[in-house]
C-alpha cells in the first residue's frame, strides 16, 4: 500500500506544481485562491463526505465507524500531549503556531483525496469520524492555543459548519437507508470528482505565496515538519499497529489522516488572532511538499510494525 500512497502523493505534487504555475503566471490571484479554498471546504468536501454515506447499510460499517471515532480521539489526544513535550514555551518563539502545526493535520484537503484514492468511499466513510473529532478539538483546544483565550462558545459554531452538517445528513440517510435519485447522485458524483485537483491547486497557489528562501533558512520549520510528518505519526502508529483485530481500512485511514501535512487552519487562525501567519504558511508549504515523501514512509513503517508486534 505504501507504493500506492507514493504514486498518489506524486500525482498530488504535480497538481500542486500546477497551482504554483497558475500563481506565478497570475492566472489565479490570492483573492481568487481564497474563494476557491472556500468552495472546496464549504461545497466540495461536504459533498464527498455525504456521498460516502450513500452506501448499503452493513453492521460492520457501523462498528468500524464507532471504532474510528475512538481511535481518532486517542490519536489526537496523544499528539496534543506530545506537542507540549516537544515544543516548549520560550520567549520570542512562536510556540503556539508550532504546537498547532505539530498536532493538526490537513485531513480534509489532503486526507480525503488520499483516503479516497486508496480505499474509496468506504475509507472516506471512516475518515468522517476523524474529521468530526478534528473539528471538535481544533475549535476548542486549537483556538484557545492560538488566541490565548478560553472561549468554549466556539464549539457551538462547529455544528453549523458544512462539513459537520454533511456528516449528520449522511449518517441519517445511511441509517434510514435512503438513496438519492440517480440524476442527483450523478450530479453530486461529478462535484466529488473535482475534489483532488482543486484542493491541490489551491495548496499550490498558497505555497507560491510564501517566501521560499526565508523558509529554507529557518531550521524551526524543518523541526516542526519533522514532528508533524514523522515523529507524531510514528508515535500514533505503534498503538495502531497493535490493533490487529481492527479492520485495516480503519487503522490506515486514521494513520493517513494523522500523518497528513500541517493544517491550513493554522494560517487562517493566525490571521484572525494577529499571530505570525507568514510563519504558519511557511510550515504549511514545507510540510505539504515533504509529505509526498514522508506519508509513504510512515505507512510502510506501520505495515512493518504490524508484522513484528
Amino acid at each position: 500500500m505504501a507504493s500506492t500512497i507514493l504514486y498518489k502523493t506524486a500525482i498530488m505534487l504535480i497538481l500542486i506544481a500546477v497551482g504554483i504555475l497558475c500563481s506565478k503566471t497570475k492566472l489565479i490571484s490570492a483573492a481568487s485562491n481564497k474563494d476557491l479554498s472556500k468552495f472546496v471546504l464549504q461545497v466540495v468536501n461536504p459533498v464527498v463526505i455525504f456521498m460516502s454515506y450513500q452506501t448499503d447499510y452493513r453492521t460492520e460499517l457501523v462498528r468500524n465507524l464507532l471504532l474510528t471515532f475512538v481511535i481518532s480521539i486517542g490519536a489526537m489526544g496523544t499528539a496534543i500531549a506530545f506537542s507540549y513535550l516537544f515544543v516548549r514555551r520560550k520567549q520570542g518563539r512562536e510556540f503556539e503556531i508550532e504546537r498547532f502545526s505539530a498536532v493538526y493535520s490537513n485531513c480534509g484537503f489532503m486526507g480525503i483525496p488520499l483516503v479516497n484514492a486508496v480505499y474509496g468511499d468506504e475509507g472516506v466513510f471512516y475518515l468522517t469520524a476523524f474529521i468530526t473529532v478534528f473539528n471538535l478539538i481544533v475549535w476548542t483546544h486549537g483556538v484557545i492555543l492560538i488566541s490565548g483565550e478560553k472561549n468554549f462558545r466556539q464549539v457551538v459554531k462547529v455544528f453549523y459548519s458544512p462539513t459537520i452538517i454533511a456528516i449528520f445528513l449522511g449518517i441519517i440517510t445511511f441509517f434510514l437507508r435512503f438513496r438519492l435519485p440517480a440524476s442527483v447522485a450523478e450530479a453530486l458524483g461529478l462535484i466529488k470528482e473535482i475534489n483532488t485537483p482543486i484542493a491541490m491547486i489551491v495548496s499550490g497557489v498558497t505555497i507560491a505565496g510564501t517566501n521560499v528562501m526565508k523558509m529554507l533558512k529557518n531550521y524551526r520549520v524543518y523541526y516542526v515538519c519533522l514532528l508533524k510528518l514523522i515523529i507524531m505519526p510514528l508515535i500514533v502508529a505503534v498503538p495502531i499497529a497493535l490493533l490487529t483485530g481492527v479492520d485495516e481500512t480503519v487503522r490506515m485511514t486514521v494513520l493517513i489522516a494523522a500523518a497528513a501535512p500541517p493544517a491550513t487552519m493554522c494560517t487562517l487562525l493566525s490571521l484572525r488572532y494577529g499571530k505570525n501567519s507568514i510563519y504558519a504558511s511557511e510550515i504549511f508549504a514545507a510540510g505539504t511538499i515533504l509529505s509526498v515523501v514522508t506519508l509513504p514512509l510512515v505507512v510502510k513503517a506501520t505495515e512493518y510494525l504490524t508484522k513484528i508486534l
